[in-house]
């Protein structure tokens, strides 16, 4: 809205000279008022519009040139941004990966020697913890490598991918009590590929359905869909879980960010960031829509390659 408005701002600005100058010019021909002449064998008038011409170029070369100095400073404010980031979770998982390490070699010794139940499960539980803050590091650490990383582009078969985080989702022990389907189309052609790095698809796709199996109850229906409409590869994800409150669905794909229902349910809080950070590296689009107490869907659309 406010650029908008700045663009409507600078027209104004730029052809406001043009104005005044024909304002002028036509109020002296109106006969009103003698009208001067000059030895240049131009009227006044003439004169007035012709110097409103020549300041307004002037006006909209600068705003011109203003405007993608403001752009350009955005742009290098926005890579100094990134690149801050970038510094700070290297440091951190510099600093980290050493200490935790050694955290899990010395509970998993601990664990093995102690034979008193109530202290194993403590030290289970802290073990836990230790492999959470480590994915969360490794995750931030993939999150920030995106942002400089060139995509190894290739043809990706889409239907391979989909099929290959299918069988991985359904060796984890929730997904026995899920009901997890693949549609793919065949008729009356399958898939056609799309351009991309098939490596990074795969971890966005993967994310998708094992978020949707996190969220789910047993019980619960997976549904992954895949279409195509001319243009673009289609994929859903739905499924019959509990929903994500309204007020919350702007916010899923921040950093870190999880929801009051997200609470007691394992993850690092980056899932979905990194899954959008993917898709919009290959010029894709995403959007999620959800009921409380029927379900998510979340629709990724990639460009035919």
């Amino acid at each position: 809205m406010k650029s908008r408005w700045r663009m409507k701002h600078h027209g104004l600005i730029v052809l406001l000279p043009i104005g005044i100058g024909m304002g002028l010019s036509l109020i002296l021909n109106s006969g009103l008022f003698p009208t001067p002449i000059v030895y240049l064998r131009a009227d006044v008038g003439a004169l007035l519009v012709l110097i409103g011409i020549l300041l307004s170029i002037g006006l909209a070369a600068w705003s011109s040139a203003w405007s993608r100095a403001r752009k350009n400073v955005a742009r290098e404010a926005r890579w100094w941004a990134a690149e801050d980031r970038r510094r700070f979770v290297r440091r951190l998982d510099h600093e980290l990966k050493n200490p935790l390490t050694a955290i899990r070699a010395g509970l998993a010794n601990v664990t093995a020697a102690d034979q008193t139940q109530p202290r194993r499960e403590a030290l289970r539980s802290v073990e836990a913890q230790v492999l959470r803050i480590s994915r969360l590091t490794a995750d931030l650490r993939k999150l920030a490598e995106l942002e400089t990383r060139t995509l190894e582009m290739s043809p990706v078969n889409l239907a391979e991918v989909l099929q290959q985080v299918v069988a991985l989702t359904q060796e984890k022990s929730e997904a026995d009590t899920r009901r997890l389907t693949l549609t793919l189309p065949q008729a009356p052609w399958p898939l056609p590929p799309v351009q991309g790095d098939r490596d990074l698809l795969l971890l966005a796709l993967h994310n998708l359905i094992d978020n949707a199996l996190k969220f789910t109850r047993p019980g619960d229906t997976i549904e992954v869909r895949a279409s195509e409409d001319g243009s673009s590869v289609v994929i859903e994800v739905a499924d019959t879980g509990p929903g994500i409150p309204e007020a919350e669905l702007p916010h899923v794909w921040e950093e870190l960010y999880r929801g009051e229902r997200a609470r007691g349910v394992p993850g690092s809080g980056l899932g979905l960031a990194l899954v959008r950070a993917i898709i919009d590296q290959h010029r894709g689009h995403i959007i999620m829509r959800s009921l409380v107490n029927h379900g998510t869907v979340i629709t990724l659309r990639l460009p035919v390659g």
